[in-house]
């Protein structure tokens, strides 16, 4: 299974009492669907996945299949802190019928080193028969994995079908990509090296962009497969531009106020995020009539 393209990690969508709003994800699904992204990552950072209840986090994905009947691929996170909750989540989920893969990020709260890393990683690869993506994310879980790690489990585990580097580091992807990009899916998990992936070989883009700008960052991507580079080059400029602008504030927040100013309604975050404020959600405005 190889995966390739633009993937939405989506958002979940909350009504102002903290209930999820369903018919709202469905809009949200068939307005990314119809910008042309080739799947949705279903419990991502950018889903509020710590902040949902393992009953909702089933129903969510439940939704999600039975939105995008079959239409796109969709991945599921299911990484968590220990490494037996990891397995039984993901076997949960399995279950469910209709998931084309598994996204499991690095264990967070407790950070681990690179020889529990392989451990946890083996553990679980060798249990849960799914094609399985790494999430490496530091912004979230304090902590990066080595490329060596990367290196070791694809080596010894052909259920990995991809990793999202969201490192931030380019050195980081660089790496991953010389040593194992012509094995897995090397995807760039951060906004602003899209191109810079796809140009060293990496396969596409999980990004929090794609929310709100699905249409721009999907242009992007065909630019670069039909050779239209100066064109890709115009629309990752764009994309830098709006996520610098955008970092000052929660990133949940930010991207909900940015596709509810595009009438994407994506409700509100789940407490303790909080919305952005008038002043906030005006400047964000600005940002984006700029750059669109």
């Amino acid at each position: 299974m190889e995966i390739k393209g633009i993937y939405v990690p989506h958002v979940t969508p909350f009504k102002h009492d903290g209930e999820i709003d369903r018919e709202s994800l469905k809009r949200c699904i068939e307005f990314w669907i119809n910008s042309g992204v080739n799947g949705l990552v279903t419990l991502g950072s950018n889903g509020e996945f710590p902040y949902l209840t393992y009953e909702e986090r089933i129903s969510v994905v439940k939704d999600v299949i039975d939105y995008v009947n079959g239409r796109v691929k969709i991945i599921v996170g299911t990484g968590a802190p220990s490494t037996y909750e990891t397995i039984k989540f993901s076997k949960d989920i399995l279950d469910i019928g209709g998931v084309d893969a598994l996204i499991i990020v690095t264990p967070y709260y407790f950070p681990l080193s690179s020889n529990e890393l392989i451990a946890h990683y083996s553990e679980v690869l060798s249990k849960v028969d799914a094609p399985i993506l790494l999430y490496d994310v530091p912004k979230f879980t304090g902590y990066s994995m080595d490329v060596s790690v990367v290196e070791k489990l694809v080596k010894e585990h052909s259920n990995i079908v991809g990793i999202k580097d969201s490192t931030g580091n380019m050195f980081h992807i660089s790496e991953t990509i010389r040593t194992v990009g012509d094995k897995i899916s090397v995807l760039s998990g951060t906004a602003e090296f899209i191109l810079p992936t796809l140009i060293l070989g990496g396969k596409g883009a999980i990004v929090a962009v794609a929310n709100f700008i699905p249409e721009l960052t999907v242009k992007l991507y065909n630019d670069f497969l039909e050779k239209k580079y100066e064109e890709a080059a115009k629309s990752q400029l764009k994309i830098n531009a709006i996520w610098y602008a955008l970092r000052k504030f929660n990133q949940l927040s930010a991207v909900k106020a940015c596709m509810n100013i595009r009438n994407i309604n994506a409700g509100y975050p789940r407490k303790p995020s909080l919305p952005l404020n008038d002043s906030e959600i005006n400047y964000v405005k600005e940002i984006l009539l700029k750059y669109l």
